[in-house]
């Protein structure tokens, strides 16, 4: 495609298709003819890059599961010795035992929203907005979050964070082995902000969180019981789509909608004497 032979109309509309599907950048400057590349010869095999200084190497899946587990242990030892939000928080920016630190991110991003208030959510990831501002759920998907928990009367009164603190490479999905390193930051979370629910944002959060095999089509609108690992800690927990989702699917947004209303009156339900 050459710019000057295209009608800039169409540029502009394209360009506005792909923004509303909720694409945030290209990965390349100009097109590639994919054909006339896949005719050419593979090139010879690289000789393995030089790491930088500092960078963790790349773990093979075979050790990805025992490689996650002692950094889960690293993780939990450093989240039992915070003894409020505030030391959490710096626990995680000084931890190192989550590969995603190393691939690109800027930032740890841990937390947004009321602290004392009787809703926690929990997300999957931060994404290009939140590692930039240092805040999860504040591009488009968190605006419209934040949108939807407004209108469900659940404004100011949600603790906001995700599963992983550092941004996947391409807004990737994290993976399991990544989640299980960062679990003990979570489930100290919880703990500091004793919420009375929680509500799990997308698939990969129901799935890491609930330790499901469903999709989230599945998952979403069935309360669950989340249980902390020592047993101490247990609390409802309702799945829902991602705001992300819904922003490239916005015919799905009456099943969230309903799920936050089925959320808000359990929240607003009078307390049963103890």
């Amino acid at each position: 495609m050459h710019t000057a032979e295209t009608d800039p109309r169409a540029l502009e509309s394209l360009l506005a298709f792909w923004t509303d599907a909720g694409a945030e950048g290209s990965f390349l400057d100009s097109p590639i003819d994919r054909i006339a590349e896949g005719q050419k010869p593979p090139p010879r095999p690289a000789a393995p890059p030089t790491r930088m200084p500092g960078a963790r190497p790349a773990v093979p899946a075979a050790q990805a599961a025992p490689e996650a587990a002692v950094a889960a242990a690293d993780a939990r030892r450093l989240a039992a010795e915070a003894q409020d939000l505030t030391q959490l928080e710096a626990a995680i920016a000084a931890f190192d035992g989550c590969g995603l630190r190393f691939e690109g991110a800027k930032r740890a991003v841990f937390a947004r929203g009321n602290p004392e208030g009787p809703l926690m959510i929990i997300g999957e990831a931060p994404g290009a907005d939140e590692d930039a501002q240092g805040q999860p759920f504040v591009g488009r998907a968190g605006k419209l979050l934040d949108r939807m928990l407004a209108a469900a009367g659940l404004e100011g009164r949600a603790f906001i964070t995700n599963t992983v603190y550092w941004r996947p490479p391409g807004n990737r999905t994290p993976t399991p082995a990544e989640q299980l390193a960062c679990a003990p930051f979570l489930e100290r979370a919880v703990a500091l902000v004793k919420p009375r629910a929680l509500l799990l944002v997308g698939g990969a959060a129901a799935k890491s969180v609930l330790k499901k095999d469903e999709g989230i089509l599945s998952l979403r609108g069935r309360w669950f019981e989340w249980r902390s690992e020592d047993g101490a800690l247990e609390l409802p927990a309702l799945p829902t789509l991602h705001p992300a989702f819904l922003l490239r699917q916005p015919g799905a947004k009456k099943r969230a909608w309903q799920d936050l209303l089925t959320l808000a009156e359990r929240l607003d339900r009078p307390e049963r004497p103890h």
